[in-house]
């Protein structure tokens, strides 16, 4: 019988085994490889769930830290295929929870863990994605200076600063077919009361594209930009011409500005900004000495409505509408008046949002008080870690790129702290009510608002020092009284005021808030002239900023024990921040400013003239010194003509001959090579020949270009850049490539030193 060619053409089974018993047998092999790899998983996850389910913890919030994690790295990875990898992780977490841990109910917490934490992680990766695609504007591509035709979108008056803040859409100078919104700084003397939104104006101005960081660890201007589709800044030149006045706008911007102009006529100075600030979010009127004294002071957060100013208005609302409602016998017999009071209170705090202008710290704590009277109303302790997880993801799903700003992050840290402190049992007693004389409750209250002050500072520091390279340390002694003075007092007293404005009596009580407000600005002006109020420091890496705020999660997350492990990263991390330096130089991306430390006990040494300005503060700040700089030509050992700098710059058991450019004719490349020759470094902010060959870094424009401003360790050989090699973010601006530069005949004798 003839055999079919396709049976001819198959493997032969073992004696016994028929095709079909040998594929029952790979199955068997791969149900063994299968079941290997879950008996090893479950040598790993047996003590991991031995240890949660002893450990009392709540799920919740580390969803919420996960899912911030993931948007976190989507800033701090540089390219695509890195977002993809972690992705495609987080799911692989995911699906090793759900799908490779057998038997499906032998390790609950792990299972849940690794899938809750693996989808919230690629989630949150994915969503801060989506957002930038969605909203993200590209910068125009050169700077621009000339005529501008555009309809205003708003108007922020800042009297303090002398200018209007006015944003506004126009064509792009660059590319007529494309409508690019853009921020201009309008001097007052510039202004016309007639420019409002929906106005449409012609003025002359100057714009640049949003400017990246000026040194690696500053603020990012074009991060922020990009998110709110802003495509460049800018200055007005020229007067505004209102060529079509704007028609009255809806909303609460109108009551917003009234509220603002009615304040700051019966209260001038900073005291009036201070007041419209609490009022309506406007915090344009406070003068920069005053602002500097209050962040110095620790009293910053006074400024910005956030939790404090909503609690206290949610409170008070809750309060005088119980109080009202008791009055009706009738009402309080067949009305829970606490769920009545709860929804008033509520839909004040939505008000008060809304007219404050709705930021990121303003709705974290509005979304918190909503929580907070949704659990009086059902009878539920309202502060627990789970209704801040709540706030947490509510904020990052509107806004995503807030995680990487001061704001959001001292906000919840803020809240954080005081709702973990509060949780622990020996706070618990110390507070809770008793029968005792009134004057030991009354310092029982002061001793647990100063302990709560104090550990909210702690928590604050590693925060202020990572984005502003500064921190109050005797804030906690300030905030005893400028919270009470703040909530009591003067948020009050300003509330009065304006209701009684409405009948002509409001008078007298302005009079009380202006010299509320007095003694609060004179408590931040003493505060901060304390010798040692302030703790600078010098710039440091994202890794140590990762490991104290990893710490205070888990010190502020776990309960027992356990939590003390939490201070075995911040512990790390402190003595990181405590033994950074600051770099032994700073190039701005331009290569324009150069300044170097150690020159001078305290001070930097610039190349161009210290004038007072962005970039000298800027230098400042990231060196972590507040002594005035002085200039480098002018220090023994600096030999400087038109066009360049040498010094020789001692450092461990080396001397590193520099070369610094400061002019911009061309010099003869002869001298420039020999030049190069002789130097270990040279900095430029022009394009120099490829024969200049140093013998560690030449840091000019076309490398400038590509990395953006520089910081320079010279005894570790550490070069911190502002820009990945390759980063795929938006907002990141691409090089461009120039002409060579020109040089000039060798006659001319112009050239290095």
């Amino acid at each position: 019988m003839a055999v079919p060619a396709a049976t001819a053409l198959a493997p032969s089974s073992p004696a016994g085994e028929t095709p079909s018993s040998g594929g029952a047998a790979a199955q068997r092999a791969s149900w063994r490889r299968w079941g290997a790899l879950s008996s090893g998983l479950g040598r790993i996850c047996g003590p991991i769930e031995r240890f949660l389910s002893d450990a009392p913890f709540d799920r919740a919030p580390w969803l919420a830290v996960s899912f911030g994690c993931g948007i976190a790295a989507w800033f701090v990875l540089p390219t695509t295929g890195q977002w993809l990898m972690l992705m495609a992780a987080g799911l692989g977490l995911a699906t090793l929870g759900l799908v490779g841990l057998r038997p499906a109910m032998a390790y609950p917490f792990c299972r849940l863990g690794l899938a809750g934490i693996g989808l919230t992680l690629a989630a949150g990766t994915a969503h801060v994605w989506n957002k930038s695609i969605q909203v993200g504007v590209p910068a125009i591509q050169r700077p621009f200076a000339g005529s501008l035709n555009g309809r205003v979108l708003s108007v922020e008056d800042r009297p303090a600063r002398g200018e209007w803040r006015v944003v506004l859409v126009t064509r792009d100078p660059g590319r007529a077919d494309r409508v690019i919104r853009v921020r201009l700084r309008v001097p007052v003397g510039m202004t016309d009361p007639a420019v409002r939104a929906g106005a449409v104006i012609w003025v002359k101005a100057r714009l640049m594209p949003p400017a990246p960081p000026m040194l690696p660890g500053g603020h990012d201007f074009a991060r922020s930009a990009w998110f709110e589709g802003v495509a460049a800044t800018g200055t007005a030149l020229g007067p505004v011409t209102v060529e079509q006045p704007g028609q009255p706008v809806g909303g609460l911007a109108p009551l917003r500005a009234a509220l603002s102009e009615h304040i700051g006529a019966h209260l001038t100075g900073s005291r009036g900004g201070i007041a419209a600030a609490l009022a309506s979010g406007d915090r344009g009127g406070i003068a920069p000495t005053d602002e500097a004294a209050l962040r110095d002071a620790g009293l910053s957060h006074l400024l910005s409505v956030s939790g404090l100013h909503v609690s206290a208005v949610v409170a008070a609302s809750y309060w005088l509408v119980l109080r009202l409602l008791a009055l009706w016998p009738w009402l309080a017999l067949r009305l829970r008046l606490p769920l009545c009071a709860a929804a008033a209170a509520a839909l004040a705090g939505v008000f008060y949002t809304l007219l404050t202008g709705a930021e990121v710290p303003t709705v974290r704590s509005m979304v918190g008080a909503l929580l907070i009277m949704a659990a009086v109303a059902l009878g539920r302790e309202p502060l627990s870690l789970r209704l801040l997880a709540v706030a947490a993801l509510a904020v990052m799903l509107v806004w995503p790129e807030a995680i990487m700003g001061p704001s959001f992050q001292l906000s919840f840290a803020a809240v954080l702290a005081i709702v973990a402190l509060h949780g622990a049992g020996w706070m618990r007693r110390l507070v809770e009510p008793r029968e005792e004389a009134w004057w030991a409750t009354a310092l029982r209250k002061a001793a647990g608002l100063l302990i709560t002050g104090v550990v909210v500072e702690v928590a604050l520091v590693p925060i202020g020092l990572f984005h502003f390279h500064r921190a109050g340390l005797i804030g906690a002694l300030a905030n005893v009284v400028a919270i009470p003075l703040t909530t009591f007092v003067i948020m009050p007293l300003v509330a009065l005021a304006l209701a009684f404005d409405l009948t002509g009596l409001g008078a007298p009580l302005w009079w009380l808030a202006g010299h509320a407000l007095g003694l609060l600005l004179d408590l931040a002006h003493a505060a901060a002239r304390v010798p040692g109020a302030v703790t600078l420091s010098p710039a440091f890496g994202g890794g140590t900023y990762a490991l104290l705020l990893a710490g205070g999660l888990w010190l502020a997350l776990w309960q027992g024990r356990v939590r003390l492990w939490g201070l075995v990263p911040i512990a790390l991390g402190a003595a990181a921040v405590v033994l950074v330096r600051t770099p032994d130089l700073l190039v701005s991306a331009d290569g324009r400013h150069v300044a170097v430390s150690g020159m001078m006990p305290g001070r930097l040494a610039l190349l161009r003239e210290p004038r007072p300005g962005f970039a000298r503060d800027t230098l400042n700040e990231m060196a972590g010194l507040d002594g005035a700089p002085v200039a480098l030509p002018d220090q023994p050992g600096v030999r400087c003509n038109e066009d360049f700098c040498a010094l020789a710059l001692p450092r461990g058991d080396r001397v590193w001959h520099l070369l610094l450019a400061r002019g911009h004719d061309p010099a003869p490349m002869r001298d420039i090579v020999a030049a190069c020759d002789r130097a270990d470094l040279v900095i430029a902010d022009r394009r120099l020949p490829t024969a200049c060959r140093p013998r560690w870094l030449k840091a000019d424009r076309a490398l400038l270009d590509r990395t953006g401003g520089l910081a320079l360790t010279l005894t570790a050989g550490r070069i911190e850049t502002v820009r990945a090699p390759a980063d795929d973010h938006g907002w990141v601006p691409q090089p461009t490539p120039r002409p060579p530069v020109g040089t000039s005949p060798p006659q001319q004798q112009k050239g290095p030193v």
